[in-house]
């Protein structure tokens, strides 16, 4: 199929789906991360991460930098050898995620809870990151 009879972006998607060279992710290379939901309000930062069957204990956090936060879990290499498992999708895997905080959050006060297999992480906005108001002064004339 020549590039001239496609018309709409839908039939570019649909001619790159499987073509690496493309510039969409094809389908079979996708990679799926680990669940997080990451958002801000007016107290500041909020990330949550699934955690399902992982206590909270197994989970490292931990800050490098000054402004990286790391987040990871490593899978231990057999849950239990002694289930003869007929159907397993509870995914369990190791992870590792890194995120580069901005400035205007002040990690040395991060806190984390977990509940029901979520990890909560809150990271307060910094003094300094408040919105600060410049008085306009008059110029004098030359």
């Amino acid at each position: 199929m020549s590039d001239l009879f496609l018309t709409s972006p839908f039939d570019i998607l649909f001619k790159d789906f499987f073509n690496s060279s493309s510039p969409f992710t094809p389908a079979h290379q996708a990679k799926y991360t680990h669940p997080v939901d990451i958002y801000d309000d007016e107290k500041g930062l909020h990330i949550e991460v699934a955690c399902t069957g992982i206590s909270k204990d197994e989970i490292d956090i931990t800050i490098e930098n000054g402004s990286v936060l790391k987040i990871s879990y490593k899978k231990p290499e057999d849950l239990d050898p002694e289930k003869a498992y007929i159907h397993k999708s509870i995914s369990r895997r190791s992870f590792n995620l890194g995120y580069r905080i901005s400035s205007k959050f002040d990690l040395s006060k991060a806190e984390a809870d977990y509940e029901h297999g979520l990890l909560f992480i809150d990271i307060p906005f910094t003094k300094t990151a408040k919105p600060k108001t410049i008085k306009i002064n008059e110029r004098a004339p030359f």
